[in-house]
């Protein structure tokens, strides 16, 4: 493939993903579940919470790319592919519950997507295992994100929990699968700055 056939490619996936309905290759586990009786607030808030794991998907949609584009390895590009169409139910199953909640995506998933693509792009050029230790590190944070929502979700919101539920379990699986492919160790200040740019995003987005 051409670099601008390669270029096209890519450019189409970020349109797709900023602009069109996501795909869903796999069933939304919440689909199985009644909706709840919530109160206005608590719709409020789900709605708001599942925008910013919403944007968290296009975000990992951004990084995915990002980071396959300058793998080296080609086991690696395959794993990091095989996670983003993972990630990619999650967008479609976030946006549909968004819907169904009466609330809307976050006018911001632009300018997210284009920071987290620069930084998959970067993590890649540093080599495959500070790569994977990207990944690594980046799906560790997203689960303990992940169960933070489960807390404040109610227990009687099956259909938010499910999804949300199967999110925390492919986000642990990611973060196993680049553990086993050689994931070097972030130091400390390096996750430390990952934390306080998650925190930024999704205090922001919860609210834009």
């Amino acid at each position: 493939m051409s670099i601008l056939d390669q270029a096209l490619v890519e450019f189409d996936r970020a349109l797709r993903t900023l602009a069109a309905p996501p795909r869903e290759h796999r069933p939304n586990p919440g689909r199985e579940h009644p909706e709840a009786s919530l109160s206005p607030s608590q719709r409020e808030h789900i709605a708001r919470l599942m925008r910013v794991n919403h944007t968290g998907e296009v975000c990992a949609q951004a990084l995915y790319q990002g980071q396959s584009l300058t793998a080296r390895m080609a086991a690696n590009r395959l794993a990091l592919r095989t996670a983003a169409q993972e990630e990619e139910d999650h967008l479609a199953w976030c946006q549909t519950r968004i819907q169904e909640l009466g609330g809307r995506t976050s006018l911001l998933n632009p300018l997210w997507y284009t920071a987290s693509l620069a930084l998959g792009v970067l993590a890649g050029v540093a080599g495959e295992h500070w790569n994977l230790a990207f990944l690594e590190e980046t799906e560790r944070q997203v689960e303990g994100h992940l169960a933070a929502h489960l807390a404040q979700i109610p227990e009687a919101d099956q259909r938010t929990r499910a999804v949300v539920e199967q999110m925390k379990t492919d986000e642990m699986g990611h973060a196993e699968l680049a553990r086993r492919l050689g994931a070097a160790q972030f130091p400390a200040p390096v996750k430390a700055a990952m934390k306080w740019s998650s925190r930024l995003m999704t205090r922001t987005v919860y609210w834009v």
